[in-house]
């Protein structure tokens, strides 16, 4: 991957990560932030992670949804 492409995506996963509310709820924690991401790498390693996987990108893609909406 190009170097502007890698910052560029690291930029827009770092956009979710506040998008989610994450940063405001840990208070700005990175600590607690990675621990986080840990418990959901262990997750979707477990027998049940497809299915966890699953269930997040759908919520995941009705977000997005939502937010595309135009609001009345």
């Amino acid at each position: 991957m190009e170097r502007r492409e890698r910052t560029r995506h690291l930029i827009e996963l770092g956009g979710l990560v506040a998008k989610a509310g994450l940063v405001d709820l840990t208070h700005d924690d990175r600590a607690a932030l990675y621990g986080a991401f840990l418990d959901l790498a262990e997750r979707l390693q477990a027998p049940d992670g497809d299915g966890a996987r699953l269930l997040w990108r759908r919520r995941g893609q009705r977000a997005f949804a939502a937010e595309a909406e135009p609001m009345p």
